[in-house]
């Protein structure tokens, strides 16, 4: 009785882990080309900008807060890589570099609006990152007048750009895109769990009152967090853009819940104080893994939505089970 009490807890407590090898066992059993590393490394470069927004809603909602703009800032952080672009510097790598910084800053910016409603008028989160959602995507098609935007021909920083999207490492094949994913997941990781700045975010939503009775300014964490969220929405956004040398006000459309669900498959509770980076990325894997799966196997995208939301649904009910049980 008691090896096979140990077995269900070992299945609850590592459920998304399980979830994951199950997907990839399935898929590679229904389609041939899954394996492929031709269709491995694109699913990789397709879910690059959502694993940048989830690490940055993933901080949100370990605060206890929620930001529905990030879908937004994503279009914010396309439209200004792709409009500057033509009036970036000759020299390629200074005018890639000038405008990924600038794409990054105006969304950190927008970001940080939505923080400082947050954190020092104390809006409610829901209705701050509603709002900001609004105004971003408005400006969004006021920068782009409702059209796409093309790279320019000929332009050192808009040929880099492309080659940034499409290109990979010599030899390995792995685009520059999830590279550059890898890096800001090692870098959240070691600062979530290592940092003081990664035990207050999660104290705070553990005990915001006893964080703030303790002389921590709990509002300045807050604001932060929305600003290093907004941030990373809009260079998933540069990443998105990069790939189709196209920018569109609605780059992003949707990515906010796509990226709450990421959170949610990976354990994070939405009332705050619970969640990692790694889980976080697990969950991005199993909602990649559905679409690609379901590409493969020409399934149409609305099915692909309703199997999305019965996971989510399964995954709390996972959660709650695993509550349960380290309760008792």
């Amino acid at each position: 009785m008691q090896k096979n009490t140990g077995i269900a807890t070992f299945l609850i407590r590592y459920n998304i882990f399980l979830m994951l090898a199950l997907l990839v066992v399935a898929s590679a059993l229904l389609s041939d080309v899954f394996l492929t590393p031709q269709n491995l490394w694109n699913l990789l470069r397709q879910l690059v900008p959502l694993a940048l927004v989830s690490i940055g809603m993933l901080l949100v909602i370990l605060t206890g807060g929620i930001d529905l703009s990030v879908g937004a800032l994503a279009a914010i952080g396309a439209m200004v890589v792709a409009m500057l672009l033509p009036y970036l510097p000759s020299q390629a790598a200074v005018g890639l570099f000038v405008g990924i910084v600038a794409a990054i800053a105006a969304g950190a910016l927008l970001g940080a609006v939505t923080g400082a409603l947050v954190a020092f008028f104390r809006m409610a989160p829901f209705i701050a990152s509603l709002a900001m959602m609004t105004v971003a995507r408005g400006i969004a098609f006021m920068m782009s007048n409702g059209q796409p935007v093309r790279f320019p021909r000929d332009t050192g920083a808009a040929d880099l750009m492309r080659a940034f999207g499409s290109g990979a490492l010599p030899g390995i094949g792995m685009p520059w895109p999830v590279l550059i994913a890898l890096v800001f997941i090692v870098l959240f990781v070691v600062l979530m769990a290592q940092s003081k700045f990664g035990r207050l975010v999660i104290a705070t939503g553990s005990n915001e009152v006893a964080v703030r009775l303790a002389g921590i300014p709990v509002a300045r964490y807050k604001f932060l967090v929305y600003a290093i969220a907004g941030g990373l929405s809009a260079l998933a956004g540069v990443v998105a853009t990069a790939r189709t040398a196209v920018g569109t006000a609605n780059t992003g459309f949707g990515l906010e819940l796509d990226a709450i669900a990421a959170c949610v498959i990976g354990g994070a509770l939405l009332s705050g104080g619970k969640g990692s980076v790694i889980n976080t990325m697990i969950g991005v894997l199993i909602l990649g893994l559905i679409g690609n799966i379901m590409n493969l196997l020409s399934v149409p995208a609305y099915p692909q939505q309703i199997i999305k939301g019965v996971i989510i649904v399964f995954a709390v009910l996972l959660q709650n089970i695993s509550g349960e049980t380290k309760r008792t």
